[in-house]
């Protein structure tokens, strides 16, 4: 199983130090987040301090971006760390979209389709495979002057991940993405019926083994060296499960754990301004449906029976505001727990 976790994005100038210190304590890679902060320029930084990491988005946000934006940003993100980056995407919510970017909505599903092609058809553009002619519904790319092309990458093309919660776009996701990122409010039992099948779906219908495909995420963590330590953790990620679940969108999560009448007294709470009382009508029950919880000594078994045999990359933070201090150790350990992902199937292109 691969471990990532976020860093600080505050400040620029920590993105070194913290990137070097997440490389040395043996994760596989770290993730930024679009939130407060641009999700790519801490990974440029990232690029020049490590050699090993995977350098990730864990979003950035689609639709506010023309591909061929976000295809530049990634060629050379790919470039700087010679083949460590992936481009993990997302849609957004409608009311992001149109209030905080500024950007028209429509049916993410299918946007979202063309904006995965149209990432390839420009790379395969610059790489010499024949003129750029990508012309869709939503994106229409047909102009590539020599030069603006830039410099030959010397290995492939960055992978492509989504997110996804809603069955259309897991599927998509299993069709045209190299992996999927899934939302940490789930539970095994909503991971292994809502969203492998429709996963597994994708796959058959592009043909693509499950061994190239990287499903990541998809719970919480709640750890720590001491008792206390986890308490802590454990009362932030009921806040978290408590605000989750009082947006419709995830009510499914409630349903397959026969907690469906949470859902709406949650939502009535938040209509009344009290957020304080979210987290405690979340009952223990799901609260450890969601995440694997325990100190650092037994973490890791309890990583593999949550985990285990669905997930292949566990997020070991969900806010760059509480990186993961998890030792290198155990950090091993959870390493060492068997995954169907064996790595991203691009092909070298290296001259």
């Amino acid at each position: 199983m691969r471990i990532v976790t976020t860093i600080a994005q505050q400040h620029l100038a920590t993105a070194q130090r913290a990137a070097s210190a997440a490389e040395a304590a043996g994760y596989s890679g770290i993730v930024t987040l679009e939130n407060r902060h641009d999700p790519f320029l801490p990974l440029a930084v990232a690029a020049t301090a490590t050699s090993k990491l995977e350098l990730a988005t864990g979003v950035a946000i689609a639709f506010a971006r023309s591909p061929m934006s976000a295809a530049n940003i990634a060629w050379d993100l790919q470039g700087a760390s010679g083949g460590r980056f992936v481009l993990g995407l997302g849609p957004q919510i409608r009311a992001h979209n149109e209030k905080r970017f500024s950007v028209p909505w429509g049916p993410p599903v299918p946007r979202m389709r063309e904006y995965v092609l149209a990432l390839r058809a420009i790379w395969s553009a610059w790489r010499g495979d024949g003129p750029l002619r990508f012309e869709g519904e939503h994106y229409r790319f047909t102009l590539m002057p020599p030069n603006f092309v830039p410099e030959p990458l010397p290995c492939a093309p960055p992978p492509v991940t989504i997110a996804a919660v809603g069955p259309r776009m897991l599927r998509l996701a299993g069709e045209v993405a190299d992996g999927v990122r899934l939302h940490p409010f789930c539970t095994r039992a909503y991971l292994e019926q809502a969203v492998l099948p429709q996963i597994d779906a994708g796959l058959a219908a592009s043909g693509r083994p499950r061994s190239a495909f990287e499903i990541n995420g998809g719970g919480f963590l709640a750890t720590g060296a001491t008792d206390e330590d986890v308490a802590a953790e454990v009362a932030w990620v009921r806040q978290r499960i408590g605000f989750y679940a009082s947006t419709p969108a995830y009510w499914p999560v409630l349903e397959a754990e026969g907690c469906a009448a949470l859902g709406p007294r949650l939502n009535a709470l938040t209509k009344q301004g009290a957020w304080e009382r979210l987290a405690a009508e979340v009952p223990d029950e799901l609260l450890h449906a969601c995440t694997a919880v325990g100190r650092h000594d037994e973490i890791a078994a309890i990583v593999a029976a949550r985990f285990g045999g669905v997930s292949d990359t566990l997020v070991a933070s969900a806010s760059y505001e509480r990186p993961a201090t998890l030792p290198p150790e155990v950090i091993a350990d959870i390493r060492r727990i068997p995954s169907a992902f064996t790595g991203f199937a691009a092909a070298d292109v290296s001259e």
